[in-house]
């Protein structure tokens, strides 16, 4: 990469752990489709080295909310979704897969600002798991279907919850990634170049994690899952 294409990739991705620190996703959402345009060989391989980096770092600092049942519930729904979806990743082209998940996200905001909530099962929450490691290995981004059944919770249970999900979730979906040969020493050597980025966010969304937690959670979820949504939509149907 250029300097200029390194400065705008660490941007984003300071922009995008500021954003996931605060709410409990969204580095990916942010940064994603931005270092792609880059170099596609940012994603997903470095763009879910830089999400396993924040979302370990947010869980620590979150470490007394999380909801450990709901934590193991979403694994094991989420390892054959990641497994599906590294394969996905080197055996089929990737555009209707995405199109499909980012439709379902959409439909799922759209009925939760009507008034319908999904509620936390061993059911739903294995679901979403699958969906999320489906979604997560395909196109790096794996938050919305998780972050819509902790919709109503409060921030730091969201945020240490997530986090600690992904954190794991995206580690096993780097070794996934690296089995099936889409993930090495270059894609490795390039992440750590986005590593300092990840830290500024981080220390930044601090301050912006309080400024939600006074109300403004749920529709911060809402909105970034409609986003990423639509996003995918453009990303792929375009």
């Amino acid at each position: 990469m250029s300097f200029l294409q390194l400065a705008v990739a660490s941007g984003v991705v300071a922009l995008g752990s500021m954003i996931q620190g605060s709410i409990g996703f969204g580095v990916n959402v942010v940064a994603g489709p931005i270092l792609v345009l880059i170099d596609p060989e940012l994603v997903p391989g470095p763009a879910l080295v830089v999400a396993f980096a924040l979302t370990l770092l947010v869980a620590l600092r979150e470490r007394g909310s999380t909801d450990l049942g709901g934590f193991r519930w979403v694994f094991v729904g989420r390892v054959p979704g990641t497994i599906g979806g590294a394969f996905a990743v080197a055996a089929i082209p990737q555009q209707g897969v995405a199109i499909a998940l980012a439709t379902v996200v959409l439909i799922a905001v759209l009925l939760s600002i009507a008034g319908w909530r999904l509620r936390r099962t061993p059911s739903t929450l294995m679901g979403a798991g699958a969906l999320s490691g489906l979604m997560g290995t395909i196109s790096s981004v794996g938050g919305p279907p998780i972050a819509l059944l902790y919709q109503d919770e409060r921030g730091s249970e969201v945020r240490g919850t997530l986090s600690s999900i992904f954190a794991v979730g995206a580690l096993f979906s780097i070794v996934i990634l690296a089995i099936v040969g889409e993930f090495g020493w270059h894609e490795l050597r390039v992440s750590l170049v986005l590593l300092p980025a990840v830290v500024v966010g981080f220390v930044v969304s601090r301050w912006t994690a309080a400024v939600l937690d006074r109300g403004f959670i749920r529709p911060a979820i809402l909105a970034l899952c409609a986003v990423s949504a639509l996003a995918a939509l453009v990303r792929y149907a375009f």
